[in-house]
Protein backbone atom coordinates (compact mmCIF):
# COMPACT_ATOMS: atom_id res chain seq x y z
CA UNK A 1 0.00 0.00 0.00
CA UNK A 2 1.14 3.43 -0.81
CA UNK A 3 1.86 6.08 1.83
CA UNK A 4 -0.03 9.09 1.77
CA UNK A 5 -0.79 10.28 5.53
CA UNK A 6 2.06 10.30 8.08
CA UNK A 7 1.61 10.95 11.92
CA UNK A 8 4.51 11.70 13.76
CA UNK A 9 4.05 12.04 17.85
CA UNK A 10 6.12 14.96 18.33
CA UNK A 11 5.42 18.78 17.74
CA UNK A 12 5.93 20.43 15.01
CA UNK A 13 9.32 21.62 14.21
CA UNK A 14 9.73 25.46 14.15
CA UNK A 15 11.50 25.84 11.10
CA UNK A 16 10.47 25.50 7.61
CA UNK A 17 13.58 23.85 7.02
CA UNK A 18 12.70 20.88 8.53
CA UNK A 19 13.47 17.35 6.86
CA UNK A 20 10.03 16.63 6.95
CA UNK A 21 8.82 20.04 5.09
CA UNK A 22 11.33 18.04 1.91
CA UNK A 23 10.20 14.81 2.50
CA UNK A 24 6.59 16.17 2.45
CA UNK A 25 6.96 18.32 -0.82
CA UNK A 26 9.26 15.58 -2.22
CA UNK A 27 6.38 12.64 -1.97
CA UNK A 28 3.33 14.82 -1.82
CA UNK A 29 2.20 13.39 1.79
CA UNK A 30 0.35 14.63 4.34
CA UNK A 31 2.37 14.72 7.55
CA UNK A 32 0.88 15.85 10.70
CA UNK A 33 2.41 16.39 14.11
CA UNK A 34 1.12 15.70 17.05
CA UNK A 35 2.66 14.94 20.66
CA UNK A 36 1.46 11.96 22.58
CA UNK A 37 3.06 12.47 26.01
CA UNK A 38 3.68 16.11 27.24
CA UNK A 39 5.84 17.47 30.08
CA UNK A 40 4.00 19.00 33.44
CA UNK A 41 5.84 20.77 36.36
CA UNK A 42 6.03 19.79 39.44
CA UNK A 43 4.23 22.28 42.15
CA UNK A 44 7.09 23.92 44.97
CA UNK A 45 5.11 21.67 47.26
CA UNK A 46 6.31 18.65 45.50
CA UNK A 47 9.85 19.62 44.95
CA UNK A 48 9.92 20.51 48.69
CA UNK A 49 8.65 17.66 50.05
CA UNK A 50 11.97 15.59 48.36
CA UNK A 51 13.85 18.13 50.97
CA UNK A 52 16.59 19.15 49.15
CA UNK A 53 18.03 22.71 49.82
CA UNK A 54 19.16 24.11 46.42
CA UNK A 55 21.75 26.06 48.84
CA UNK A 56 23.56 22.68 49.23
CA UNK A 57 25.07 22.87 45.66
CA UNK A 58 27.50 24.73 43.66
CA UNK A 59 26.97 22.65 40.79
CA UNK A 60 23.65 22.00 38.11
CA UNK A 61 23.70 19.00 36.00
CA UNK A 62 21.38 20.33 32.82
CA UNK A 63 20.25 17.24 30.33
CA UNK A 64 17.95 18.76 28.64
CA UNK A 65 15.79 22.41 27.69
CA UNK A 66 12.98 21.05 30.27
CA UNK A 67 15.56 20.71 32.84
CA UNK A 68 16.57 24.40 32.15
CA UNK A 69 13.19 25.56 32.28
CA UNK A 70 11.84 23.86 35.63
CA UNK A 71 14.67 24.14 37.80
CA UNK A 72 14.95 27.86 37.22
CA UNK A 73 10.58 28.24 37.55
CA UNK A 74 11.49 26.16 40.94
CA UNK A 75 13.70 28.42 42.06
CA UNK A 76 11.47 31.88 41.02
CA UNK A 77 8.54 30.59 42.95
CA UNK A 78 10.29 29.30 45.83
CA UNK A 79 12.13 32.76 45.96
CA UNK A 80 15.61 31.03 45.70
CA UNK A 81 17.87 33.30 43.82
CA UNK A 82 20.88 31.31 42.22
CA UNK A 83 24.14 32.57 43.19
CA UNK A 84 26.12 33.74 40.47
CA UNK A 85 28.63 31.65 41.38
CA UNK A 86 26.96 28.62 39.97
CA UNK A 87 28.57 26.61 37.82
CA UNK A 88 26.46 24.83 35.26
CA UNK A 89 27.22 21.53 33.38
CA UNK A 90 25.44 21.12 30.28
CA UNK A 91 24.66 17.73 27.97
CA UNK A 92 25.24 19.56 25.22
CA UNK A 93 26.08 22.62 23.22
CA UNK A 94 21.98 22.78 22.19
CA UNK A 95 21.31 23.27 26.37
CA UNK A 96 23.99 25.13 27.07
CA UNK A 97 22.85 27.82 24.22
CA UNK A 98 19.15 27.93 26.05
CA UNK A 99 20.62 28.60 29.17
CA UNK A 100 20.98 31.62 27.86
CA UNK A 101 17.44 32.39 28.24
CA UNK A 102 18.17 32.67 31.78
CA UNK A 103 21.29 33.79 32.77
CA UNK A 104 24.11 35.75 31.21
CA UNK A 105 26.01 33.52 29.33
CA UNK A 106 29.42 35.68 29.74
CA UNK A 107 29.29 35.49 33.29
CA UNK A 108 28.85 32.36 34.12
CA UNK A 109 30.91 29.20 34.69
CA UNK A 110 29.76 26.83 31.86
CA UNK A 111 30.54 23.67 30.59
CA UNK A 112 29.30 21.98 27.91
CA UNK A 113 29.54 18.20 26.60
CA UNK A 114 29.83 17.89 22.47
CA UNK A 115 27.79 14.80 22.42
CA UNK A 116 27.02 13.86 25.73
CA UNK A 117 27.66 14.09 29.26
CA UNK A 118 30.89 12.30 29.59
CA UNK A 119 32.92 14.45 27.48
CA UNK A 120 33.26 16.29 30.57
CA UNK A 121 34.64 13.67 32.95
CA UNK A 122 37.93 15.54 33.32
CA UNK A 123 36.22 18.78 34.63
CA UNK A 124 33.51 16.36 37.18
CA UNK A 125 36.92 15.53 38.85
CA UNK A 126 38.15 18.87 38.74
CA UNK A 127 35.51 19.62 40.76
CA UNK A 128 34.67 16.28 42.71
CA UNK A 129 34.51 17.51 46.39
CA UNK A 130 31.55 20.09 45.76
CA UNK A 131 28.07 19.13 44.83
CA UNK A 132 25.58 18.22 42.23
CA UNK A 133 22.30 18.79 41.29
CA UNK A 134 20.73 16.75 38.99
CA UNK A 135 17.21 17.84 37.75
CA UNK A 136 15.08 15.66 36.06
CA UNK A 137 11.37 14.26 35.07
CA UNK A 138 10.26 11.38 37.23
CA UNK A 139 12.07 9.34 33.82
CA UNK A 140 15.78 9.00 34.65
CA UNK A 141 18.09 7.04 32.59
CA UNK A 142 20.84 4.73 34.30
CA UNK A 143 23.39 6.14 32.43
CA UNK A 144 23.52 9.67 33.84
CA UNK A 145 23.41 8.50 37.67
CA UNK A 146 26.18 5.41 36.52
CA UNK A 147 28.10 8.02 35.28
CA UNK A 148 28.24 10.39 38.35
CA UNK A 149 28.97 7.41 40.43
CA UNK A 150 31.87 6.18 38.09
CA UNK A 151 33.39 9.94 39.02
CA UNK A 152 33.08 9.60 42.44
CA UNK A 153 30.51 12.91 42.58
CA UNK A 154 28.14 13.54 45.45
CA UNK A 155 24.96 14.74 43.34
CA UNK A 156 21.49 14.70 44.34
CA UNK A 157 18.75 14.37 42.31
CA UNK A 158 15.39 16.70 42.87
CA UNK A 159 12.75 15.92 40.06
CA UNK A 160 11.05 18.55 39.09
CA UNK A 161 8.51 17.70 36.43
CA UNK A 162 7.04 14.35 34.92
CA UNK A 163 5.80 13.18 31.87
CA UNK A 164 2.28 12.80 31.08
CA UNK A 165 0.00 10.89 28.51
CA UNK A 166 -1.90 13.37 26.51
CA UNK A 167 -5.28 13.11 25.69
CA UNK A 168 -5.61 12.19 21.84
CA UNK A 169 -9.11 11.23 22.00
CA UNK A 170 -10.24 13.59 18.72
CA UNK A 171 -7.98 10.98 16.83
CA UNK A 172 -9.96 7.28 17.31
CA UNK A 173 -11.30 7.66 13.91
CA UNK A 174 -9.08 9.29 12.01
CA UNK A 175 -6.55 6.94 9.75
CA UNK A 176 -3.00 7.57 9.38
CA UNK A 177 -0.87 5.25 7.03
CA UNK A 178 2.20 5.91 8.95
CA UNK A 179 2.68 6.29 12.99
CA UNK A 180 5.62 7.66 13.87
CA UNK A 181 6.64 7.11 17.56
CA UNK A 182 10.52 8.28 19.30
CA UNK A 183 9.73 7.03 22.88
CA UNK A 184 8.35 4.25 24.81
CA UNK A 185 6.17 6.79 26.67
CA UNK A 186 4.90 7.20 22.93
CA UNK A 187 3.65 3.59 22.52
CA UNK A 188 2.24 3.94 26.22
CA UNK A 189 0.64 7.10 25.42
CA UNK A 190 -1.03 4.63 22.10
CA UNK A 191 -2.35 2.10 23.95
CA UNK A 192 -3.66 4.24 27.44
CA UNK A 193 -5.45 6.45 24.70
CA UNK A 194 -6.60 3.68 22.08
CA UNK A 195 -6.62 0.26 24.28
CA UNK A 196 -8.12 -1.78 21.92
CA UNK A 197 -5.82 -0.41 18.81
CA UNK A 198 -5.18 -2.69 16.13
CA UNK A 199 -2.67 -2.19 13.66
CA UNK A 200 -4.42 -3.32 10.68
CA UNK A 201 -2.56 -1.82 7.76
CA UNK A 202 -0.82 0.68 9.66
CA UNK A 203 2.96 1.06 9.17
CA UNK A 204 4.56 1.82 12.31
CA UNK A 205 8.09 3.85 12.08
CA UNK A 206 10.21 3.87 15.67
CA UNK A 207 13.60 5.44 16.82
CA UNK A 208 16.43 3.99 19.19
CA UNK A 209 16.66 0.74 20.38
CA UNK A 210 14.46 1.46 23.65
CA UNK A 211 11.07 2.15 21.64
CA UNK A 212 11.65 -0.87 19.34
CA UNK A 213 12.07 -3.20 22.74
CA UNK A 214 8.64 -0.79 23.61
CA UNK A 215 6.87 -2.06 20.23
CA UNK A 216 7.85 -5.30 20.41
CA UNK A 217 6.48 -5.73 24.14
CA UNK A 218 3.22 -4.58 22.67
CA UNK A 219 3.17 -6.93 20.01
CA UNK A 220 3.39 -4.02 17.45
CA UNK A 221 4.82 -4.91 13.78
CA UNK A 222 7.63 -2.45 12.87
CA UNK A 223 7.70 -1.56 9.63
CA UNK A 224 10.43 0.94 9.91
CA UNK A 225 13.31 1.69 12.18
CA UNK A 226 16.00 3.63 12.44
CA UNK A 227 18.82 5.22 13.42
CA UNK A 228 20.63 2.43 11.18
CA UNK A 229 24.42 2.70 8.94
CA UNK A 230 22.20 3.48 6.14
CA UNK A 231 19.18 6.03 7.25
CA UNK A 232 20.90 7.55 10.43
CA UNK A 233 17.48 9.95 10.57
CA UNK A 234 13.64 9.07 10.70
CA UNK A 235 13.15 11.24 7.54
CA UNK A 236 15.84 9.33 5.88
CA UNK A 237 14.15 5.77 7.07
CA UNK A 238 10.89 6.72 6.13
CA UNK A 239 11.62 7.79 2.36
CA UNK A 240 13.75 4.59 1.83
CA UNK A 241 10.35 2.70 3.27
CA UNK A 242 8.43 4.91 0.58
CA UNK A 243 11.05 4.61 -1.86
CA UNK A 244 11.55 1.15 -1.71
CA UNK A 245 7.46 0.66 -1.97
CA UNK A 246 7.77 2.69 -5.36
CA UNK A 247 5.38 5.45 -3.91
CA UNK A 248 5.60 7.70 -6.57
Amino acid sequence: MKVKSILVSQPEPSSERSPYTRLKEKHKLQINFRPFIHVEGLSPKEVRQQKIDFSNFQNIILTSRNAVDHFFRICEQNRFKVPDTTKYFCQSEAVAYYLQKYVVYRKRKIYVGEKSIRDLESVFKKFNKENYLLPTSDILKPEIPDFLDHVKCSWKRVQLYKTVVSDLSDLRDVYYDILVFFSPSGIESLFKNFPDFKQNETRIAVYGNSTIMAADEAKLRIDIKAPTPETPSMTMAIEKYITDLGNN
